[in-house]
């Protein structure tokens, strides 16, 4: 089987965990916040781990991760 080439732009949303879970940046923080609560905020601070679903598409993208 030939190499797999990495899709670069999925490789820079994306990082491993210790337990080889995909972490990503949340959604919803770039504009508006004026319009969300401080409590709100502060939660999309934090980075989400992947759907089991979305961990294995983003797998096919990253295959050397």
């Amino acid at each position: 089987m030939p190499k797999l080439k990495t899709k670069r732009g999925a490789a820079k949303r994306v990082r491993i965990t210790a337990t080889g879970k995909l972490v990503s940046g949340g959604s919803w923080k770039q504009h508006k916040l004026e319009a969300k609560s401080p409590k709100r905020k502060r939660s999309l601070r934090k980075n989400k781990t992947l759907a089991p679903a979305d961990q294995k598409r983003m797998r096919r993208l990253v295959p050397y991760l």
